[in-house]
């Protein structure tokens, strides 16, 4: 998995982190002031890229969190088959499986979909 590394405090909404070893996108954060015995806190409330749970992470904004480097793609439905997809990527032809999305309705073969990639987990993401 190739990875870079930020400090907390720079994280915006609709960054990706890694929590818990798992990609997330932050929907929400908020930074507290620094008091009189602690540094600044962040506080961040993020929904996992491809299982779709709630993660959160409480960090000083001075320590480092570490950003994912997830591929976006297009790619070509080739078949479907029950609840799996036959993809082929547009760039490199390359062909694989993923699972039906649930939230990207309609998909049949001969479409064109936009897709995140991590390693070996794939999330479609839209249709075209």
């Amino acid at each position: 998995m190739e990875k870079r590394f930020i400090k907390v405090g720079q994280l915006k909404i609709g960054n990706y982190v890694l929590i818990e070893e798992e990609a997330c996108k932050i929907v929400s954060m908020e930074k507290s002031k620094p008091g009189k015995h602690g540094s600044a806190k962040a506080r961040i409330v993020a929904m996992g890229v491809f299982s779709d749970s709630k993660r959160n992470m409480l960090e000083p904004t001075a320590a480092d969190a570490t950003i994912p480097v997830i591929k976006r793609g297009n790619a070509q439905v080739v078949a479907v088959m029950g609840e799996q997809l036959s993809l082929m990527d547009l760039e490199s032809y390359a062909s694989f499986n993923v699972q039906m999305p649930k939230d990207v309705p309609d998909i049949k073969a001969g479409d064109e979909i936009e897709y995140l990639q991590l390693d070996e987990q794939i999330r479609i993401i839209r249709k075209k």
